[in-house]
């Protein structure tokens, strides 16, 4: 028996995708909120406040315009994401040293969940995939993968367009696959539960 990958579609990282052009006009709008209070006070500065300007539009233009730039090269939606970490970093150092620790430390906590999303949506450039090896079963999850060793598996339900783990731990983990199971790969996951699990509980 050799170990099977079955790729399948993750409730979660679909959720994620869906809201990435969302996140990305947070993070446009909250730069932008930032550019109209540093323009109108005392001592902004224009250098600083025509970066702000460029990177908040540059971010709205991807959002509106190259929203299909986002799904069909998730490199750029990185890169983009990044920016918007580096940005609120800078934005939130910046303030704490003029002394406005709350607004700093909201920036600072505002860089710290854009870097989150983008160790999550770094993630997202891999297909995911429920693997069946002779150590035990891997599941695709967030943050990152969970692997289950036979012991820890109550049972497998797999049919030919989705397929279900349950644990010891009282969770279930349904997925529907991306494409029909062969026959041969049906058959190979129920010899899996019969020699670890034993018979009749897949």
């Amino acid at each position: 028996m050799n170990s099977l990958s079955l790729p399948v579609v993750h409730p979660d990282f679909q959720k994620l995708k869906r809201s990435g052009r969302f996140l990305h006009l947070a993070a446009a709008g909250f730069i932008l909120l930032h550019a109209i209070t540093h323009a109108v006070s005392d001592h902004s500065n224009y250098f600083y406040l025509g970066c702000l300007l460029l990177v908040a539009v540059d971010i709205l233009i991807l959002v509106f315009a190259g929203s299909n730039i986002l799904k069909s090269m998730p490199k750029v939606n990185l890169f983009f994401r990044l920016v918007e970490f580096f940005f609120f970093l800078g934005i939130g150092i910046n303030m704490i040293l003029e002394g406005t620790w709350i607004f700093g430390m909201v920036h600072i906590l505002l860089s710290a969940a854009y870097f989150y999303l983008f160790y999550l949506e770094k993630q997202l450039l891999t297909e995911e995939y429920v693997a069946l090896h002779h150590s035990g079963v891997s599941i695709p999850d967030l943050p990152e993968q969970k692997f289950f060793i036979w012991t820890n598996i109550n049972g497998i339900n797999a049919r030919y367009d989705s397929i279900t783990v349950q644990t010891s731990f009282d969770k279930s983990y349904h997925f529907e696959l991306r494409r029909n199971l062969e026959f041969e790969e049906l058959d190979q996951i129920h010899e899996f539960c019969r020699h670890y699990l034993g018979t009749g509980r897949f």
